[in-house]
């Protein structure tokens, strides 16, 4: 049952927001311009599908009332079942714009991806996942900046970490958050063997200012010589700024700048995040078992996907989903993917009642 209490307060705050949209006072006053702006741009959408609604239910009444009439009613009754069959299907998207929306979806997003069990195939793995989403963000036009990485000695990373900015970053690429799993045969493997490897990948929203509030005393800062190639002038600065959080004992690293200030500012971007995402996970701890194993949890430990390369077959654990084009897959084409994820989780949200807890917007 849709809330029509709620919808129609909507409307209003909709129809009150382009009257102060126009006024003066508003137009002088960048920063509450921007902020009611994006709430008219954040409204819209439910308050064209409410209208939709209210137009269809206003024609299946107009029908059901010249049902008796000997010219009107056989039109009417060939009309209404489509009438009816729109308007369940207004209601339904309507229920799923009425869902909370996380606040973290249009934050820029930290993933840092790392090397699991396999040993080099691994290393191996992890840069090919990394590669996976910077192909991705291409397709979506966003800005990948690397904030950290450990190579591997035969190639690949133990650790990569990296910035992704754009539009609606984090509500896409948090579904990849988890253990991906691979199954191929190791380019060192000489009797064509099938091995299984590991890499983990979290997917953390960028902390503001706002989110995470650091004391200066509960840093633990160093300075050390940059380790890379050997005879490069990363090596000759101290430019390394390593950061220990006292409190929670995280520790973050970052030389990839010559700058000691652009390193510790890196470091400082990467630890926030985490913190957040500690907060983030103490929250979820109250919410019932049930909507905790709900997809896009994003828990570290938690296999999400295999990667079968001999039967160029991809497995998302999640929700049971096979597809048969890795190859395309790896190469960022992970849309389909993720709408799927996408679709479940709202099935989910749904399921648990999720339309009833609407955003303060809706209130």
């Amino acid at each position: 049952m849709l809330p029509i209490v709620k919808l129609e307060a909507v409307a209003r705050r909709f129809r009150e927001l382009e009257h102060l949209l126009c006024s003066p006072e508003v137009l002088a006053d960048h920063a509450k311009l921007q902020k009611l702006n994006k709430e008219r741009t954040d409204l819209e959408p439910v308050v064209a599908q409410f209208a939709r609604l209210n137009d269809v239910e206003r024609r299946i009444a107009e029908d059901r009332e010249v049902l008796g009439d000997p010219e009107l009613g056989e039109l009417a009754r060939a009309e209404l079942p489509e009438l009816e069959a729109e308007r369940e299907t207004i209601a339904n998207e309507l229920e799923l714009l009425l869902l909370p929306k996380d606040p973290n979806d249009a934050k820029n997003t930290i993933v840092e991806i790392r090397s699991g069990e396999g040993g080099e195939e691994a290393a191996l793995f992890a840069a090919d996942v990394f590669r996976m989403i910077v192909r991705y963000a291409e397709t979506k036009r966003w800005k990948v900046e690397i904030l950290s990485v450990s190579e591997a000695s035969a190639g690949g990373y133990k650790e990569v970490i990296a910035l992704v900015t754009g539009q609606d970053v984090y509500s896409n690429l948090r579904y990849e958050g988890g253990v991906h799993r691979v199954q191929r045969v190791p380019a060192t493997e000489a009797q064509g063997r099938i091995h299984t490897s590991t890499a983990t990948v979290a997917v953390l929203p960028e902390a503001d200012d706002v989110d995470v509030q650091i004391d200066d005393k509960d840093l633990d800062i160093s300075i050390a010589a940059s380790g890379g190639p050997g005879g490069q002038g990363v090596n000759t600065t101290n430019s390394a700024v390593q950061i220990r959080h006292i409190p929670t004992g995280i520790i973050v690293k970052c030389q990839d700048e010559r700058s000691q200030l652009k390193n510790k500012a890196k470091a400082l971007k990467v630890l926030k995040s985490r913190l957040l995402d500690i907060e983030r996970k103490r929250q979820e701890e109250a919410l019932s078992a049930e909507r905790r194993t709900m997809v896009g949890s994003a828990e570290r430990s938690q296999k999400i996907r295999t990667y079968n390369y001999p039967q160029n077959r991809v497995t998302d654990h999640r929700i049971g989903l096979t597809m048969h084009k890795l190859d395309r897959i790896m190469d960022g084409d992970i849309d389909e993917l993720i709408a799927a994820l996408r679709t479940h989780r709202q099935a989910e949200l749904l399921k648990q009642g999720g339309a009833e807890a609407r955003p303060a917007e809706f209130e």
